[in-house]
């Protein structure tokens, strides 16, 4: 039996974490408006983002590869193109569709109402693209060791942990190219997503030294191929592979036959046009559904692209004739898993710029009381996956604070600052949540734990943005491969797009906030 959108039925007895919401009734699917004669909906189950989240999943690897995908996706429902080079006051219009990259690593997604005016609200979702994982060295080439060709990788947000062992990695990311008619460089995205590099354990027999710590720098690093020219007395052959090779270019600094093997993926044949690149190790096992009934989702990078994908989804989903008056936008920044300091994370000032060039398209006289009036009349739901309680160690997690898979969003909440969440945020959220019939959760850590942070209080400190924190839960975040559920990208459709479509309503109540 499909189970379509609709309220949480579970009881506080059953479920603490959960705050049920009054039974509405089941949305219509598409193909039940179209039978029905009634109005149409672009939402259906929510089992039915499942294999095409996966499919994202095992297709975007990486954070250049999710951009470029949600570009496309963007592109193909009529949303425009906007460069940051470029000025956009005679561009925007209302009802209009738009979309930016910054570093082709993180984007934001808007569409302006077709009855906004000027210091009309911004409802927003952010969360963020990046994920843990292993990126090459600036100098990624190593000198062979007992006959292995070995490639310098550097952990990033601490990964390289022991789930990245015995694993199969491929490699994938941004890879700048000369034009060699123009002299411009050009960006191309690779993605070499067979096995390719393995960080392999020490066998337990070995005792002691078998089970770590591990460093990172010298017993961590990936193995790519065989070498036993040395022994074998077969060095004129290795001679010959870097004979195309030219000294002090880009390609001298990395391995060699990788270098090739990236090159014919590209279709280039002069590698010293490869100026620069950025790539990474992934794990190559495809994301897919799990469990006895399916009920699962295996997968890696799923911390955050897991929300973005929902919260994209969403947007699309949100017609213009729900919160008219509004923009509604969606944010995906970079950087987020080391901090969000680079100019395309969210402590940038890139989501205050956007903001501003669209209230300046529209204000006849723009200065900072419209802005301000702006932000005061704005929303930001931060969303970044948040901990599923783990059977296994249930005694971590707060009593009444442990959400479960396959029943909705989670709040997060922190009275350290952690998270931006408060109870304006909550309650209005919560409000949100009745109107389109989701199940809200809520999430802590105890007393005894430490907490992890996302972008929620950075961003609302920054802009001065009304926020909240509430993300899709999950287990075995920062592992190489975690789970979710397989209703879960769905109940996130569900919930973001019920906050693209009443906002502007719901905030009506909240004027004095």
């Amino acid at each position: 039996m499909t189970r379509q959108f609709r309220s949480g039925l579970v009881s506080s007895t059953s479920n603490p974490s959960s705050w049920a919401t009054e039974p509405k009734p089941h949305p219509q699917t598409q193909e039940q408006a179209d039978a029905n004669g009634g109005p149409k909906s672009s939402l259906s189950s929510p089992e039915s983002y499942a294999q095409p989240f996966c499919d994202f999943m095992t297709n975007n690897p990486t954070s250049f590869h999710a951009v470029a995908s949600f570009c496309a996706q963007l592109q193909q429902h009529g949303f425009t193109r906007l460069s940051e080079r470029d000025l956009w006051s005679s561009v925007l219009k209302a009802g209009g569709k738009y979309y930016c990259s910054r570093n082709d690593s993180s984007l934001i997604a808007f569409s302006i109402g077709s009855e906004y005016k000027t210091g009309n609200g911004f409802g927003i979702v952010a969360g963020h693209v990046d994920a843990v994982c292993a990126k090459l060295k600036p100098v990624s080439k190593m000198s062979n060791k007992a006959g292995f060709m070995q490639l310098g990788v550097a952990p990033y947000a601490g990964s390289m942990g022991s789930t990245w062992w015995d694993r199969d990695l491929g490699i994938g990311g941004r890879v700048l190219v000369r034009n060699q008619d123009t002299g411009a460089i050009e960006s191309k995205l690779v993605k070499l997503d067979w096995p390719i590099a393995r960080i392999p354990t020490l066998a337990v027999h070995f005792g002691a030294a078998s089970q770590g710590p591990f460093n990172k720098e010298t017993q961590a690093v990936p193995i790519i191929g065989l070498d036993n020219s040395d022994i074998l007395g077969n060095q004129q052959g290795n001679a010959q592979e870097d004979d195309d090779i030219k000294p002090n270019t880009f390609a001298a600094s990395q391995p060699s036959k990788l270098m090739k093997v990236i090159a014919k993926k590209l279709g280039i044949s002069d590698l010293s046009t490869i100026v620069n690149w950025e790539l990474e190790l992934f794990d190559t096992q495809p994301a897919q559904v799990g469990g006895l009934n399916k009920e699962f989702i295996f997968a890696g990078r799923i911390d955050d692209k897991l929300c973005c994908y929902s919260a994209q989804e969403a947007l699309l989903a949100s017609e213009d004739t729900a919160s008219s008056g509004i923009i509604k936008m969606v944010g995906m920044f970079d950087a987020e898993e080391i901090g969000s300091l680079l100019r395309q994370g969210a402590r940038s000032n890139y989501l205050s710029s956007v903001m501003e060039r669209i209230v300046e398209a529209f204000a006849p006289s723009y200065g900072p009381n419209v802005l301000s009036q702006t932000v005061a009349n704005s929303f930001l739901l931060s969303s970044d996956v948040i901990h599923a309680v783990n059977p296994n160690f249930e005694n971590v997690y707060l009593h009444h604070h442990a959400p479960r898979l396959n029943v909705g969003v989670a709040i997060s909440a922190d009275p350290n600052g952690h998270m931006t969440t408060d109870s304006v945020g909550t309650a209005l959220l919560k409000r949100i949540a009745d109107k389109c019939g989701s199940t809200l959760q809520v999430f802590q850590i105890r007393n005894d734990s430490r907490s992890g942070g996302t972008i929620g209080p950075m961003t609302s400190a920054r802009i001065g943005i009304r926020a909240i924190d509430a993300g899709i839960p999950q287990l075995s975040m920062h592992s190489i491969r975690a789970t979710t559920g397989n209703m879960d990208p769905g109940l996130g459709v569900q919930l973001f797009k019920g906050f693209f479509d009443y906002f502007e309503e719901v905030d009506r109540e909240f004027r004095d906030f």
